[in-house]
């Protein structure tokens, strides 16, 4: 059980470390940046974004011309179509890190960087 003079030792302990003047690399670092620099190490993440966000637009476009099929049934299966996207995406960045990781080096002599 957990007393209030505890959760006050954690919250001076959390100030006092927050207080410390050490450069972090996640403070200074803006969004645009951030996701360039996770792009870089992990390509099909803009991928899977761009995906994701073209198969919404398009749910949202035929919106208006679904003629006579329920609401709940277009919004899942724009969903679906969404989620397939992503997990496709990932599964070829997970394929391609394998592939950069394991199987290059292995084959091809190449040094993993």
């Amino acid at each position: 059980m957990i007393h209030s003079n505890h959760i006050y030792l954690l919250l001076l302990l959390e100030r006092k470390m927050s207080s410390d003047n050490q450069w972090s690399a996640d403070e200074d670092e803006g969004q645009l940046s951030r996701l360039i620099r996770k792009s870089r190490d992990s390509p099909f993440v803009p991928v899977g974004i761009a995906g994701f966000m073209t198969v919404v637009s398009y749910g949202l476009y035929k919106l208006k011309y679904r003629r006579d099929q329920k609401m709940s049934i277009h919004l899942i299966h724009t969903r679906v179509a969404a989620q397939g996207f992503v997990v496709g995406a990932v599964t070829l960045g997970v394929l391609y890190s394998m592939y950069k990781d394991y199987i290059r080096p292995r084959f091809l002599g190449v040094s993993k960087k």
